[in-house]
């Protein structure tokens, strides 16, 4: 069963995908059983399966490459591989209508002075974060990216940067709970 997809990237991603000496670009072909076909004008991406679409691997190539054109690095774009991590994107005009100085300041509630709200975001949730134009791309499995885009969303909408991280903190501490009560209970499987 063959493949293709089309996406659109932004033409200055562009050098990510491809990596250095084309690595980076190969690298996804070689794990995801596609190929790649860049148009550098435009910033089309077409990736063409050639492995079964059962495997799963097609379509976590194309996460991957709008992973790399939402802002991440290609390493942090790869952990999409692992797991049940999935990327999900906000688009900020849903909270900021079409007005640019009012996506400008979610932005900057979003990645903090130094990035360090976008990295406490990270640490407390367990998801990758990556701000780019008027999105907020997130990597993460289940509750990581449930938490993650909860905070963003409380953010965008007013809520106060500590509001936001008690609130990651007693998710975790639920989840830590939960745990250790399946922990106890035997109901673990390994």
């Amino acid at each position: 069963m063959s493949f293709e997809k089309s996406v659109l990237i932004s033409l200055d991603r562009i050098g990510a995908l491809i990596g250095k000496s084309g690595k980076v670009k190969s690298k996804i072909e070689k794990i995801c059983s596609v190929k790649i076909i860049v148009n550098s004008e435009t910033g089309e991406i077409v990736v063409n399966g050639m492995g079964t679409v059962e495997e799963m691997l097609p379509f976590k190539a194309v996460e991957i490459v709008m992973a790399i054109g939402r802002g991440f690095s290609p390493e942090k774009a790869m952990r999409l591989l692992q797991g049940e991590n999935v990327l999900h994107v906000i688009d900020l005009r849903e909270f900021a209508g079409k007005s640019s100085s009012n996506i400008e300041r979610i932005k900057g509630r979003i990645i903090g002075e130094g990035g360090r709200v976008r990295q406490n975001i990270e640490e407390l949730s367990g998801a990758n974060i990556s701000v780019y134009g008027r999105t907020v791309a997130i990597i993460g499995e289940g509750n990581q990216l449930k938490h993650a885009v909860d905070a963003i969303s409380a953010l965008s909408s007013g809520s106060t940067h500590g509001a936001v991280y008690n609130d990651l903190q007693e998710a975790r501490r639920r989840e830590k709970l939960e745990r250790m009560q399946l922990w106890e209970n035997g109901n673990v499987f390994d």
